[in-house]
């Protein structure tokens, strides 16, 4: 869909928080009879209806009454080869990925099945009320390229890179050093920033990558600028005490990257379950962000996110499916695992719907140095937002029929609404996903 040349106003109740409920009391804004005037793909205005449409007689208004308009979610950690492998419970991470995803991912070695794969991957982010994710590509350089092909097809924002490994995986997952600077350094030259598209940088975690593999990931990020970068860390103790066993020179988890330059704004390190403090105040201090992943962390028995310790220490953190080891695609499900976990975690934060938004949005921004580009609706910045339309006969659209408060109604919505209430998703004002289910 182009962008109505003369812009548009669209009429809905809108959410978004433009500033940090973590740390300012009034960070959620809504209008139960909202505006967003878009112009040129750009966010022109937000706020009352009424107001929009008397400063702005002459702009066509899309009334969608009967649905919610929030920004597009931010999805900070998820792996392009595991969606065939979502479901599989009953294991630890280390098992899981020996007798489930490393087999799967081989796979994506065969062009032809890596390109299906793409396609429905893109499809279930977009689907989902994704606009924006960071993604894990595969080991394999032409299945790393058939995810940002597919991804610029459709119009979505996302951040990836080819999966760097040389040691401790399937054999056929391994690259050289050598070969993984030469294909890396060709997607970057390929993909990075062309279009909505960026590069990150992605070893997949110290476990299996040597100290050579790691000065690759070095020596890439110092000659190309605007990369971002991701990684795993302290997702198990099983996991930690095999780094410690690879990496005796390291005083913990993290100096392994910090040994390479690895820890630094627009570094994304996912999980974090079992920090240290000097950890955590490090991590603050180089500038990078923690994807949090509550449904994987439960799924496989990872332990619970010291949400507290994080904040208190001045990290940031935003949300991440980690499909296949979480549970789907939903960022909203996301949150909701977020609040659940966090309310019988020892030392756990009491969230509330506008910290579950600001995690699956503006914070993902954040994490990802896109703050100035997306995550909320402030003006100027990219028309990025999912709208959200429950069915007539769901047990969302029945709560809301009692007219609860805006807080109350977001809170329902992280509580209750999924794939089925994502009824249009728009990146730069652009459909990038409409759903063809009927209209409530």
């Amino acid at each position: 869909m182009i962008p109505a040349p003369g812009g548009e106003l669209l009429r809905a109740p809108l959410f978004h928080t433009p500033r940090n409920p973590f740390r300012e009391s009034s960070a959620l804004e809504t209008y139960q009879d909202g505006g967003l005037l878009i112009r040129e793909g750009r966010v022109a205005g937000c706020g009352d209806y009424g107001t929009l449409r008397d400063a702005h007689p002459n702009v066509p208004t899309v009334d969608l009454r009967g649905g919610f308009l929030l920004p597009g979610f931010i999805d900070t950690h998820i792996h392009f080869p595991q969606l065939r492998l979502l479901g599989g419970l009953g294991r630890s991470l280390l098992d899981w990925l020996e007798h489930r995803a490393l087999p799967e991912e081989a796979r994506m070695a065969d062009d032809s099945y890596a390109c299906r794969v793409a396609r429905k991957f893109v499809h279930a982010l977009a689907s989902h009320g994704t606009t924006t994710a960071l993604v894990f590509g595969a080991h394999f350089a032409p299945a790393t390229a058939a995810l940002f092909e597919a991804a610029d097809s459709v119009g979505l924002r996302i951040a990836a890179g080819q999966v760097l490994s040389d040691r401790l995986l399937l054999p056929e997952l391994h690259q050289t050093p050598e070969r993984a600077y030469r294909e890396s350094s060709a997607l970057i030259r390929r993909f990075h920033r062309r279009g909505r598209s960026l590069y990150a940088v992605t070893p997949r975690f110290a476990f299996s990558t040597s100290e050579a593999m790691l000065e690759v990931c070095q020596t890439l990020l110092s000659e190309h600028d605007g990369l971002l970068f991701q990684t795993h860390l302290n997702e198990t103790k099983q996991e930690i005490g095999e780094v410690a066993r690879l990496f005796p020179w390291a005083s913990d988890y993290l100096a392994v990257y910090e040994r390479f330059g690895l820890s630094r704004p627009n570094a994304v390190m996912a999980h974090n379950v079992h920090p240290s403090e000097s950890e955590l105040d490090r991590l603050a201090d180089g500038g990078a962000a923690v994807a949090h992943c509550p449904c994987s962390n439960a799924a496989l028995g990872s332990g619970l996110f010291p949400l507290r310790r994080h904040l208190n220490a001045g990290v940031r953190c935003a949300l991440g499916t980690d499909v296949g080891g979480g549970t789907g695609f939903g960022l909203l499900k996301e949150g909701l695992q977020a609040y659940l976990l966090q309310r019988i975690a020892p030392d756990g934060m009491l969230l509330d719907a506008a910290h579950l938004l600001y995690l699956a949005t503006l914070a993902g921004a954040e994490a990802l140095g896109l703050s100035d580009e997306t995550g909320d609706f402030r003006t100027g910045k990219s028309a990025d937002f999912v709208y959200l339309q429950p069915p007539a006969d769901s047990p969302l659209a029945a709560v809301l029929e009692r007219e609860p408060s805006p807080e109350q109604v977001l809170a329902a919505i992280f509580t209750l609404a999924g794939a089925e209430s994502v009824r249009e998703v728009r990146v730069e004002g652009s459909v990038v996903y409409r759903s063809t289910a009927d209209q409530p």
